[in-house]
């Protein structure tokens, strides 16, 4: 079988990939390092997946990076994913700018340091114009969080009941004028979807495996690839191949 990202390939790369990003505090404690060693090896790693994604023709790459409950951990450890978050964007905008990856924040910004918030929508803006890759970065991100911000925009727009549609939905979610994801990836072998896109994973495909994040490189990316390949997605409907032979 003619593998993704190889020239002339016959196998179309989804289109939107989200990745949750699990497994950095394990992978860690593994080689007796603190869990910030983990996270910045997990960081380490996003720079050769969004390479990897680019490679294979993936357009739209979402990275569950911060969740809305992360803020309940040891208070020196959330301290240190900001002073991280505040170096990658420090050290990797011009890279990842002149490579053409477009930036996008999902989620809220008020809880950030405001010398964060400023980086993190100078980062947007400078980059906004990039089509590459549109990386986005689900960072103080809840599922539940955006559709309760998502129903309350609605409702201060005065949106009638019956117009309200999943369209209408869509359009008020962090990720508007974002296809849904055609498939999340799940590092470390967790079953959990965690709050993350869950009005836009309806219909993804899903795949896990036990590797954790920092572990996950190039060739566990084309992996998933591949078995997503080998997928029949049928968004709730029956396969028209099941219906041969029938007289109904």
């Amino acid at each position: 079988m003619s593998q993704i990202g190889q020239p002339n390939s016959p196998i179309k790369p989804p289109q939107h990939v989200a990745i949750i990003m699990d497994g950095n505090g394990r992978w860690a404690k593994k080689r007796g390092l603190p869990r910030l060693a983990g996270h910045k090896a997990g960081t380490e790693n996003l720079r050769r997946i969004i390479s990897a994604s680019v490679e294979f023709g993936v357009q739209y790459l979402t990275i569950y990076a911060f969740s809305t409950e992360n803020w309940g951990r040891p208070r020196d450890e959330v301290d240190g994913l900001m002073r991280i978050v505040e170096d990658v964007i420090e050290k990797e905008l011009n890279e990842l700018d002149e490579q053409g990856v477009q930036l996008r924040h999902l989620g809220k910004l008020d809880q950030l340091s405001l010398n964060l918030q400023k980086k993190v929508l100078a980062a947007v803006d400078r980059t906004r114009n990039n089509s590459r890759l549109v990386l986005n970065i689900a960072f103080n991100y809840g599922g539940r969080d955006e559709i309760i911000h998502a129903i309350r925009q609605i409702l201060v727009d005065g949106i009638k009941p019956e117009d309200v549609s999943p369209e209408l939905v869509s359009h008020y979610l962090y990720t508007a004028g974002i296809p849904d994801p055609d498939l999340i990836i799940r590092t470390s072998g967790e079953l959990r979807i965690s709050n993350f896109l869950i009005w836009q994973g309806a219909y993804s495909e899903w795949y896990v495996t036990p590797t954790y994040w920092p572990d996950f490189g190039k060739n566990e990316l084309r992996k998933a690839l591949d078995e997503y390949a080998n997928r029949d997605r049928r968004y709730g409907k029956v396969d028209s191949s099941e219906y041969e032979g029938s007289h109904v």
